[in-house]
């Protein structure tokens, strides 16, 4: 298989990554500082190991308990050192991490519903907690480790090219051979680093959409079916990261073989110079340290570098998402008392460029205080006048006259209650809407039923409703429009689980609770027609 070049250069991601990096300042400035600590605490070891080797073998004069008192306290420090990181990614890092959540989290719901549709809901989970959370370890811990491994590199290699510039060219001449094989890993690994990503979210969609749609599987007998998809997206997934894998190793290899080398030979060297009386072992071990603190930021580097790849994979993935239109900012609130009226004029819209068209021309004019039933076959465009009233979506013809969002209120087909109580839900319509108005509203939805349930308003509901019937649960979102203060309300097959009865009784009730408000109900019962002063037949492809 062949993975495809990535959609944004290098550059373009440095660039994002900055601009997003003003919430991660204060942890990757405190863990700079910690980490520059932690190089200074280290290089004092080095010397203090070197001092108390020659004391000890009698190459220099010292007090012998107080350099093993120093020493340790230095080893404590360090010790120290690493606990405040770990205190600094608990407490400084889940907060970054939740507010760059909510930042996308808003961005997706108050885009465009045009734009966001064409990410299925699982893959955009994938990238609000996985993604998030790689972009956040990037720059609040990575990025900072980095800053302190290459000061480590330098520090180490000055103090060492000073102790004995030999030996410092040894284990330096290692270090161009692993900056071009850092590259080239760089480069292929970030391509199959994105397929894997994206293989991953395909993965979560078939779970989630399988959970969701159980009964569906269940009734259609797809069990097996559904399982042997899982099957093949999960066999992808394995090669994907196998490839991940193979690549890694062969550089881990590749460099473990470059750096022993460079070991052994500093080590043989420094024997060497201490058989001839040359330096003592305290020098030796103040070597062998140096060269493992030159050596070692270099294999932090290669340990960094699949998480650098996973970062760059994460940002274009959250790049993505911020690519998406935005709303334009409305004014105003939803209790301004505003009659409007809504203009439709030679409207076209079709879903695909080849498809056909939905509407072709359409033409209407729904005045203030009307209520306009709106009936026809399945997939005539009845939904899809809404969403065009909505300015969900935008017609490829024609012109749109139609208030702000906020002077709308709006029942859409099926279940849409969210888990949580009644209240709850109800609150959606209204966040400050009292218990009264809560059961006016639910006896104006002819949901009276509440009441009588042991916790009324506090009765918990699941996911999509569940512990209610789907008629129960459609009066409740009927309710919940109701407590929306509204100039336009919306009802697009909002009776479709009522009973003929039990629909004339909430129509009739909410024709009398909206008198100036209006009103279009999408249905395909004609029985709706006998509340309605005004009514549209459409067919496929309408033209008036």
């Amino acid at each position: 298989m062949k993975f495809n070049k990535t959609k944004y250069p290098t550059r373009s991601i440095l660039r994002w990554l900055w601009s997003h990096h003003k919430g991660c300042r204060t942890q990757a400035f405190a863990n700079v500082i910690v980490g520059l600590l932690q190089v200074g605490l280290g290089l004092w070891s080095v010397e203090q190991l070197r001092q108390l080797t020659d004391v000890a073998t009698g190459k220099q004069e010292g007090h012998l308990l107080w350099m093993v008192a120093l020493y340790v306290a230095i080893m404590f420090v360090e010790f120290l050192c690493h606990i405040s990181r770990t205190w600094l990614a608990a407490v400084l890092g889940v907060r970054t991490q939740n507010m760059m959540q909510r930042q996308f989290f808003e961005r997706i719901l108050k885009g465009r519903w045009s734009g966001i549709e064409r990410f299925h809901s699982g893959d955009v989970l994938n990238r609000l907690f996985g993604d998030v959370n790689d972009i956040v370890n990037l720059m609040a811990e990575v990025l900072p480790f980095l800053v302190t491994i290459i000061v480590q590199f330098i520090a180490s290699f000055v103090y060492l090219l000073l102790m004995d510039s030999t030996l410092a060219i040894i284990i330096i001449v290692s270090c161009p051979v692993f900056l071009l094989l850092s590259k080239l890993y760089f480069r292929k690994m970030r391509r199959i680093v994105r397929k894997l990503k994206d293989s991953n979210s395909d993965l979560q969609a078939t779970i989630q959409e399988s959970i969701q749609h159980k009964m569906v599987i269940k009734v259609m007998e797809m069990a097996d079916r559904m399982v042997s998809r899982l099957a093949r997206r999960q066999q992808l997934l394995q090669w994907q990261t196998q490839q991940r894998a193979r690549l890694s190793i062969l550089t881990r290899t590749i460099v473990f073989i470059g750096f022993r080398g460079g070991s052994i030979a500093a080590l043989a060297y420094g024997l060497v110079q201490v058989q001839n009386n040359i330096i003592t072992v305290g020098m030796l071990m103040a070597f062998t340290q140096l060269v493992w603190r030159i050596q070692h930021p270099l294999l932090d580097l290669g340990r960094l570098l699949p998480t650098l790849v996973n970062s760059f994979a994460s940002s274009e993935r959250l790049m993505e998402l911020e690519e998406l239109p935005m709303e334009e900012v409305e004014s105003g609130s939803t209790t301004d008392a505003v009659t409007f009226s809504i203009r439709l004029t030679d409207v076209s819209y079709q879903y695909a460029a080849d498809a056909k068209k939905v509407l072709n021309h359409f033409s209407h004019e729904f005045l203030p205080g009307t209520f306009t039933a709106v009936l026809g076959e399945t997939g005539a465009g009845k939904t899809t006048l809404l969403r065009i009233i909505l300015r969900l979506v935008e017609p490829q013809e024609g012109q749109v006259q139609a208030p702000p969002l906020r002077s709308f209120s709006y029942v859409p087909q099926g279940n849409t209650l969210f888990s949580g109580s009644i209240r709850e839900n109800l609150r959606i319509g209204n966040p400050e809407a009292t218990s009264e108005q809560m059961f006016e509203a639910l006896h104006v939805a002819q949901a009276d039923f509440v009441r009588d349930l042991p916790k009324g308003l506090d009765t918990k509901c699941g996911e999509g409703g569940g512990g209610l019937s789907e008629g129960q649960a459609q009066r409740i979102a009927i309710a919940r429009a109701i407590l929306r203060p509204c100039s336009i309300l919306l009802l697009d097959e909002a009776t479709s689980a009522l009973d003929v009865e039990t629909e004339r009784k909430v129509l009739m009730a909410i024709r009398e609770h909206f008198v100036d408000t209006t009103i279009i109900f999408v249905t395909h019962r004609l029985s709706a027609v006998q509340f309605a002063t005004d009514e549209i037949h459409m067919q496929s492809g309408l033209t008036s």
